[in-house]
This record gives structure tokens, C-alpha cells and sequence, in this order.
């Protein structure tokens, strides 16, 4: 199977971002807040791969979500002109 057929069959996969403009493209590009979250969950399951219990491990969760939540406070940039093209293309779903 060559990569001209693979493409063929794979392109309805990938085209549904290019409705976006290059600005909405680029937010949704960048923005990796689930890789990073996933990294420390990762992190912490190499420190310590045993836990006593369900509730040490769930707490242990927590503690890292919300340190790394302290973090996310960047801005995005042009991020007026990405929300209101996706409140245009998706109207109802955004809060005003």
C-alpha cells in the first residue's frame, strides 16, 4: 500500500481541522495542558509505583493536579479573535 492510498484513506481523519483558521489552528497546536497533566501523572507513577491504598493514590492524584494547576496561568494568545470564531462556528456551546 503506497502513501498516496494511505493518505486517501486517512485524509477524512485530519481535514476536519483545516475548517479552522490558521489562528484557532494554532491555539489548538499549542495547547498541550493534557500532555503536561499526563507528564506528571507519569512522573509520579515512576517515584512511586506502589501505593498503600486507593485513597493514598487518589490524594496523591490530587496534590499533583493541583500543583500543576497553579502553572496554567499563561495567556493565549489573540485569544479574543480564537473565541469568537469558535463562538461563530459553534454558537450556543460557548459561555458569552
Amino acid at each position: 500500500m503506497g502513501v498516496i492510498c494511505k493518505y486517501e484513506k486517512t485524509t477524512h481523519r485530519i481535514s476536519p481541522i483545516f475548517k479552522f483558521s490558521t489562528t484557532v489552528r494554532t491555539v489548538i497546536y499549542t495547547t498541550n495542558t493534557i500532555e503536561s497533566l499526563n507528564s506528571t501523572y507519569r512522573k509520579l507513577n515512576r517515584q512511586r509505583s506502589v501505593f498503600p491504598s486507593d485513597t493514598a493514590l487518589l490524594k496523591v492524584l490530587y496534590l499533583a493536579t493541583f500543583e500543576v494547576t497553579k502553572r496554567w496561568t499563561s495567556t493565549i494568545r489573540n485569544w479574543a479573535q480564537v473565541y469568537g470564531e469558535l463562538s461563530i462556528m459553534y454558537e450556543g456551546r460557548l459561555p458569552e
